[in-house]
C-alpha cells in the first residue's frame, strides 16, 4: 500500500492524473472488447484448442500494451512540449533542463507505462479460468463462459469508477458498459456463426 501511495502522489505531482484516467479507461476497454472477441472465436467453439486461446490472448494483450504504451508517450510528450512551449513563450525564456520540464516528460512516461500494463491487468483476469482448464479443473467451454463473465464485470466495474468520477448514476453507467461488452460478444457470435456456416 505504502508503494501505491507513493505512486499516487507522485503521479498527482507530475500532473498526470487526468491523462491516466483517460487513458486508462480507453485501453482498459479496448483490451477487454478485445479478449471477448478472442474468446468466442476460439474458446466457445466445438474444438476448442487451450494452447491457442492462452497464446492468443496473451499474445495480443502484450502488442496491444506495447501499442498504447508507445502511442500514449508520443502523444503525451508531444502535448507536453506544447504546453511546454507556451509558457516558454509567455515567460520569455527557456525551461529546457528544468524541474517543469522533467515533471512534464515523467507525467509522458508514467501514463505510457500504466497504460502499457492495463491490457495485462485485463488479460490477467480473463485469461484466469482458462489456467484453471489446464489443471484440469475446468473444461475450456465452461471456462470460456466464466472468462466471459469476467470480462463483463470488468466492464461493469469500469462504468462505476466512471459514474462515480463523474457524479452520475455510477450503477447505471456499469450497465450501459455491460450492454456494450454484451452486444460485441453478440456480434462475435454472429460472425462466428456466419464464418463457419460459408468456410
Amino acid at each position: 500500500m505504502l508503494g501505491l501511495d507513493a505512486l499516487k502522489k507522485r503521479i498527482k505531482r507530475v500532473r498526470a492524473d487526468s491523462s491516466i484516467r483517460r487513458f486508462f479507461i480507453n485501453t482498459l476497454f479496448d483490451s477487454t472488447f478485445m479478449l471477448l472477441g478472442i474468446i468466442v472465436g476460439s474458446a466457445l467453439t466445438p474444438n476448442p484448442n487451450l494452447k491457442l486461446i492462452l497464446t492468443t490472448m496473451l499474445s495480443s494483450s502484450v502488442a496491444l500494451g506495447i501499442s498504447t504504451g508507445v502511442s500514449v508517450y508520443e502523444a503525451e510528450s508531444l502535448e507536453r512540449r506544447i504546453y511546454l512551449s507556451k509558457i516558454e513563450k509567455a515567460m520569455l525564456t527557456t525551461l529546457k533542463n528544468t524541474s517543469v520540464e522533467r515533471r512534464a516528460m515523467e507525467a509522458a512516461i508514467l501514463t505510457s507505462i500504466i497504460n502499457f500494463l492495463t491490457p495485462l491487468l485485463s488479460c490477467s483476469i480473463t485469461i484466469a479460468p482458462f489456467l484453471l482448464s489446464t489443471m484440469g479443473i475446468l473444461s475450456i467451454n465452461i471456462a470460456g463462459y466464466i472468462s466471459v463473465t469476467l470480462a463483463l464485470t470488468t466492464l461493469f466495474s469500469s462504468g462505476v469508477y466512471i459514474g462515480r468520477t463523474s457524479k452520475i448514476n455510477p450503477w447505471l453507467k456499469g450497465f450501459h458498459m455491460v450492454m456494450f461488452g454484451v452486444l460485441a460478444f453478440i456480434a462475435g457470435f454472429l460472425i462466428d456463426k456466419a464464418l463457419k456456416a460459408f468456410l
